[in-house]
């Protein structure tokens, strides 16, 4: 009877997560066609632009996402409030996110508007440092809106109604793919600004998301229970080093990742537009195929802390495990799905026949990690509604930067022993594919043996 009640509520929360991961991955898929948009749109304007555009949106996405986490971060620590049904708590607890925010922001515009020293270090072509630095200057103001927004998304995904931020984040597609031709190569009175012209659609849809987002928890019935709308509240010390005990090694953690992917890019970089030309597209279709594991791990870490907040810490571990399984499952199947069909996919970024060859290569590679990048992303995730958030990022730190991408540097411009150097992007997709699998293992027995030790630490409580 038990084993038959265990398989029901597995097949129960397996359906809950997939409704949520569904609805996150609509949304998400929505928010990576601005990036598709924007490559396509770029590609086609000029070779300048599309490398341009590579080497902007690499510095953008790395700050963004960076800070994007330390907000993430708070998912587990509402999802658990609404597992316990204290939803009033949700409230005070948002409000004092926003000074976690406001930090952010200028944090990271900072670092947006002044990215000179990075290009100069990356050793970025002189003639295309200033076209990035007007796109980087453009994107920056566009920051407060974005991370404003992205505590909307939290709050919703922590409460496990995703929809209403997927329909804004799908409407907003419609609202860039316009905007991104106009801008770029002008008319109706507007004249082509190219590159930049991506960026200002950029900056445009994301003050329409943080606008109707904030709207929407004013007006729905939905977030009331969560008594949001009160007059803000001093900054309560032990409230935010709760937030940055969590938040802080999550947001390094991820920046690490990131990181490791935007140098390699500016790597890359130096050995010409086309290099860096396909890998954006590599770099492209690998963040469409990320938001498959990436919405499985916001709905079961989501499911877990529920489950955690509810006293079930068996169920909670079900949850992790049987959601891992699945996404590893699902990872296999499209990475052999990119595989076969990376010849059709191409050529629907670039005519360019030496950017086409190159990244075709580049997306061999990149269907062959995709299975261990599912498996680490679901891992940590999870391991973050459990508050393990250090060791994560000294796997990350050891792995990503020094076998992926001090392991890429070395192969690619100053050789291994006999080997010579390869003066080849494949150089660095190779060695992040060996990073990601390495950090797959350490993820998954962390995450088995952690949700045993939970198990464990229940069942004595109650004898």
């Amino acid at each position: 009877m038990d084993r038959t009640l265990r398989r029901v509520q597995t097949r129960q929360d397996l359906g809950v997560i997939a409704r949520h991961a569904g609805t996150v991955f609509a949304g998400q898929i929505a928010v990576m066609g601005f990036g598709v948009v924007d490559t396509i749109v770029a590609g086609r304007h000029s070779e300048a632009s599309l490398a341009a555009l590579s080497v902007g949106s690499a510095i953008f996405v790395t700050v963004y996402v960076a800070l994007m986490g330390l907000l993430q971060a708070l998912l587990p620590i509402w999802s658990e409030m609404h597992g316990a049904n204290k939803h009033a708590d949700i409230g005070p607890s948002l409000r004092q996110s926003l000074y976690v925010c406001a930090a952010a922001t200028v944090f990271g515009m900072v670092v947006l508007l002044n990215p000179a020293p990075v290009l100069r270090w990356t050793e970025i072509p002189t003639d295309l440092q200033p076209l990035v630095e007007r796109y980087l200057a453009i994107v920056a103001w566009s920051l407060p809106a974005a991370l404003l927004f992205r505590i909307f998304s939290t709050l919703n995904q922590s409460l496990g109604k995703p929809l209403l931020v997927t329909w804004l984040q799908v409407s907003s597609l419609f609202i860039k793919l316009p905007l991104s031709i106009w801008f770029t190569f002008g008319g109706w009175g507007l004249a082509p600004m190219g590159v930049v012209g991506c960026a200002w659609a950029t900056f445009v849809v994301n003050f329409f998301l943080c606008g109707v987002g904030w709207w929407l928890m004013r007006t729905q019935a939905l977030y009331i229970p969560a008594k949001i709308w009160r007059p803000l509240e001093a900054p309560h010390w032990p409230t935010l080093g709760n937030f940055a005990r969590l938040g802080v090694p999550a947001a390094l953690s991820i920046l690490v990742e990131i990181t490791s992917f935007t140098l390699m890019a500016l790597f890359i970089a130096r050995m010409g537009t086309a290099a860096a030309g396909a890998h954006q597209i590599a770099a492209n279709v690998t963040a469409l195929m990320y938001m498959v594991p990436l919405s499985l791990a916001i709905a079961i870490s989501a499911r877990t802390s529920y489950w955690r907040g509810a006293g079930d810490e068996q169920r909670a571990r079900r949850v992790a495990l049987r959601g891992l399984s699945t996404a590893v499952l699902l990872a296999a199947a499209l990475s052999i799905m990119v595989l076969l069909c990376r010849s059709w996919i191409v050529p629907v970024y670039t005519d360019n026949p030496r950017v086409a060859w190159i990244a075709l290569g580049l997306l061999g590679w990149v269907s062959m990690y995709h299975v261990a990048d599912a498996a680490q992303t679901i891992s940590i995730f999870v391991l973050r509604s459990y508050r393990i958030t250090f060791a994560p990022l000294l796997v990350y730190c050891s792995l990503l930067w020094g076998v992926g991408l001090w392991g890429g540097f070395r192969l690619a411009y100053q050789g291994f022993g006999t080997l010579e150097a390869s003066q080849s992007p494949s150089a660095f997709w190779m060695c992040a594919a060996c990073a990601l699998v390495l950090a797959a293992i350490c993820f998954v027995v962390m995450l088995s043996r952690v949700t045993k030790r939970a198990v464990n630490r229940a069942l004595n409580a109650t004898t």
